[in-house]
């Protein structure tokens, strides 16, 4: 008799742990992408960080490479270049064109929505320049 108690218990508990991971998946599903009041948070929410701005800086120069954009940031890793790639990417403001060659190559590239970048990242590019040179 305590045995099948035992077994039952564990069952129960089982089931238990089973509707929890659910509840919490729903919990998640039923999150909604953040609405922001402020333009200036979306913003930074998409470029800001300490290379997601230069990295789009280089590449309104032109293409570039993946080891290109690497020796242009000084203190990169590889995993955060990929990681912040692949993010400008997911947001639609980088291309990522692979070509199929030995070995692989990949470039990377303002998209049309990238390119609307310029114009409010050369002045940054002016405002920190008169920011190093006048307030520090």
């Amino acid at each position: 008799m305590a045995q099948v108690l035992k077994t039952d218990s564990a069952r129960l508990s089982e089931h238990n742990s089973e509707l929890e991971i659910e509840k919490e998946s729903e919990r998640e599903s039923n999150q909604e992408t953040p609405q922001y009041i402020c333009g200036v948070a979306v913003s930074l929410e998409i470029i800001g960080g300490k290379w997601k701005g230069v990295i789009l800086w280089h590449l309104c120069h032109k293409t570039l490479r993946f080891s290109q954009l690497r020796r242009r940031l000084q203190g990169v890793t590889q995993k955060m270049l990929t990681q912040q790639l692949r993010e400008l990417e997911r947001d639609k403001l980088v291309n990522r064109k692979v070509y199929a060659e030995v070995p692989p190559r990949v470039e990377y590239s303002l998209t049309e929505l990238g390119r609307t970048l310029e114009p409010t990242l050369r002045q940054l590019c002016e405002w920190g320049k008169d920011y190093n040179d006048n307030h520090r």
